[in-house]
């Protein structure tokens, strides 16, 4: 257990909800959720902190609180996303009934000589760099870093892309629409900057899925995701032989 930091501009409750995710994907929780009174004298908060952590951990899917008993773990059942065809992140967390949000932390132009050669341009061409934090519900489940061409991302805002898709934006506002891509996905432990993002445990895998969308033949972003892997599963199908 860590103690909070007062000194953050993180709220105690927002610090609190981090600790506690942690502390449950180590399975200290396995057996009892502690209940509001053993959480303010363990961290020395306010019940009131106490009770918006938990209701931010209700809303993820991650705690149950039944009135009269206190709260209690539910066992959170991983998105699964078919890959036979193209698809939107996006699309998939509100198809299974969960609210898709995004915080952008970087949107800035930017060069990046292996981004460039992905989008089949020059080293040296100017690029617009974006970093976006996905969440499934109030629960992070994705960090995506994305490399544009300037051109496209210099039409972009980060107050839109935090309300709707990138693919969205970009037909909106750019007049191109992403038709298709190719994909590679591979497993990775994070950094320690991208595991507190994401509220990982260490030595926690995650997926990092590599993209270049197309719009036609034409590159529009590469995009290197860090998914979680506790809470996201890619499927397949295949027809009978």
């Amino acid at each position: 257990m860590r103690p909070l930091d007062r000194t953050s501009p993180l709220p105690l409750w927002a610090q609190l909800a981090t600790e506690l995710r942690e502390r449950i994907a180590l399975g200290e929780f396995d057996q009892r959720f502690p209940t509001d009174e053993e959480l303010v004298h363990d961290y020395e908060v306010s019940r009131q902190t106490v009770r918006e952590a938990v209701r931010h951990l209700g809303e993820a899917g991650i705690v149950e609180r039944q009135r009269g008993r206190g709260s209690f773990l539910r066992r959170p059942f991983p998105l699964e996303q078919p890959v036979a065809a193209f698809y939107s992140l996006a699309r998939s967390i509100a198809r299974q009934g969960l609210a898709e949000r995004s915080h952008v932390l970087r949107l800035e132009p930017a060069a990046d000589a292996q981004a460039a050669g992905k989008l089949g341009l020059p080293a040296g061409a100017a690029l617009t760099y974006l970093e976006r934090l996905r969440f499934a519900g109030d629960e992070p489940l994705a960090l995506d870093r994305s490399w544009l061409p300037a051109k496209i991302g210099k039409v972009l805002d980060a107050a839109g892309l935090e309300r709707g898709p990138l693919y969205e934006a970009i037909a909106v506002h750019a007049g191109l629409r992403v038709t298709g891509g190719h994909e590679r996905i591979s497993a990775a432990v994070p950094d320690v900057p991208t595991r507190r993002l994401l509220g990982l445990p260490p030595r926690e895998a995650v997926l990092v899925v590599e993209r270049l969308a197309l719009a036609g033949e034409r590159p529009v972003e590469w995009r290197v995701s860090t998914v979680r892997g506790d809470r996201f599963v890619f499927t397949w199908d295949w027809p009978a032989a």
